[in-house]
């Protein structure tokens, strides 16, 4: 008959149990690969609904670190540093100053401070300490950020033309000149 002999000496060819459960094996056996390959799709499917044991972007973060980390991938340092020092304006040049002069405006391309003052007495003395606070702004900025402190004197109320006004009068130019 032209059969080869089974491996084991002495053994006739498999039976129907033996058939059967070769075949049952071979069946657990696809079936564990394909339960290992859907769970995998499905862990991938899920991204950030659980993150294992090591740290990874989809970590959460403190909202702080996170804030942080987008002002430095969109280059807003400068712009968010003077925010700061916006808010902080009273402890940066103390409660004096803070209480009669306030800061307007910052032009980041000439790097200028714009501050205005409610009188022209604190508008002079603050052009006096200009170079004392732009060394102190840099200090609190980082170095270069400020450079130029513009001085601004109050706003001048608009003047009226009644009864009582002088010809040819300018009105009070010693206070809001």
């Amino acid at each position: 008959m032209g059969e080869t002999p089974p491996q084991g000496a002495g053994q006739a060819d498999p039976s129907g149990v033996d058939l059967a459960r070769v075949a049952l094996r071979a069946a657990k056996e696809q079936a564990r690969r394909r339960g290992e390959q859907v769970r995998e799709k499905r862990e991938a499917k899920r991204h950030g609904l659980r993150s294992g044991a090591r740290a990874d972007g989809r970590d959460p973060v403190p909202l702080g670190a996170a804030l942080n980390r987008l002002i430095t991938e969109r280059g807003w340092e400068a712009p968010a540093a003077v925010g700061g020092v916006m808010g902080r304006w009273p402890q940066i040049v103390g409660p004096d100053i803070a209480a009669h002069c306030v800061p307007k405006q910052f032009e980041e391309a000439a790097a200028v401070l714009t501050v205005q003052c409610d009188s022209t007495a604190w508008a002079t003395q603050l052009r006096l300490l200009a170079r004392q606070l732009v060394a102190r702004l840099n200090h609190e900025l980082g170095h270069g950020t400020v450079r130029v402190i513009k001085v601004l004197g109050p706003d001048a109320p608009k003047r009226g033309y009644g009864r009582l006004r002088a010809p040819g009068s300018r009105g009070p130019g010693d206070t809001w000149g």
